[in-house]
């Protein structure tokens, strides 16, 4: 509500169930009685994977092959405005630009729960854009997500790290967003490459990086199966090595 009313957007709180939207109003006009909730490990409310709810233990970056090369170059995530030489006009009229994010998204890195699909599905539209000059509709979209998955790569960070970052911001839709750029050394927990991109990707990561970054044969996975796949594989590392970023080791799986 409030990231919406800073940029002079209006907001509605919209609820079928009367007694949560009276709560929920409650929490806003008095923010002061909500500051210590605690966050669930699972958020039940989108259950569009396999895992049926969003985990919190982390969220993740998705980048295309093309910018996790920038990225792993340049040792940071940057925001879209400090990425590119075009204006923020430009960036919006542009057609990956379609989830048809508003001006003030251009300046921050955008993050979402380590098991989400929405970023590789996202890449896939992009790719899906580039070869055909066109959105595609929900049936193409779909129809590649089970058979034609362009995967991107991950990058990992544990949600108690991130909003400790002196440039988080919640937005009310995102779980985390990080304005200009993010220091992968600080706050890299572990990049998740899709096993066909190794080649591409091996000599960009630095010494400081290299335990950090895992190569995972994605094989004939739909978007579902292999995003349960890559978090599942973070969750087991965090579960053996519950510690800061850099305590990984360089795995591939087959």
């Amino acid at each position: 509500m409030d990231y919406e009313k800073q940029h002079g957007r209006q907001t509605e709180i919209v609820c079928e169930n009367n007694e949560i939207l009276s709560d929920v109003k409650t929490a806003v006009a008095h923010p002061e009685t909500v500051k210590n909730a605690v966050l669930p490990s699972k958020i039940k409310e989108c259950t569009a994977c396999n895992q049926h709810g969003c985990l919190t233990s982390f969220v993740c970056h998705t980048a295309e092959i093309e910018n996790a090369m920038k990225i792993l170059l340049s040792g940071k995530l940057l925001s879209a405005l400090k990425a590119s030489d075009r204006t923020v006009d430009e960036l919006i009229l542009d057609k990956r630009n379609a989830a048809g994010d508003p001006a003030d998204y251009f300046d921050y890195i955008m993050f979402a729960w380590g098991n989400c699909i929405a970023g590789d599905s996202l890449v896939t539209e992009r790719r899906f854009v580039k070869n055909h000059d066109r959105l595609p509709n929900q049936a193409e979209l779909n129809d590649a997500n089970k058979k034609n998955l362009i995967t991107g790569i991950r990058f990992y960070f544990r949600y108690e790290d991130i909003i400790k970052h002196p440039k988080y911001v919640f937005d009310g839709y995102h779980p985390a967003k990080i304005k200009d750029e993010l220091v992968l050394t600080d706050y890299l927990y572990a990049c998740i490459v899709p096993e066909k991109y190794k080649t591409e990707l091996a000599d960009l990561v630095t010494p400081e990086l290299s335990n950090r970054i895992h190569y995972l044969a994605q094989n004939t996975l739909g978007i579902m199966d292999w995003s349960e796949r890559v978090y599942n594989f973070v969750e087991r590392f965090h579960s053996i090595f519950p510690l800061p970023s850099g305590t990984s080791s360089n795995i591939s799986l087959k």
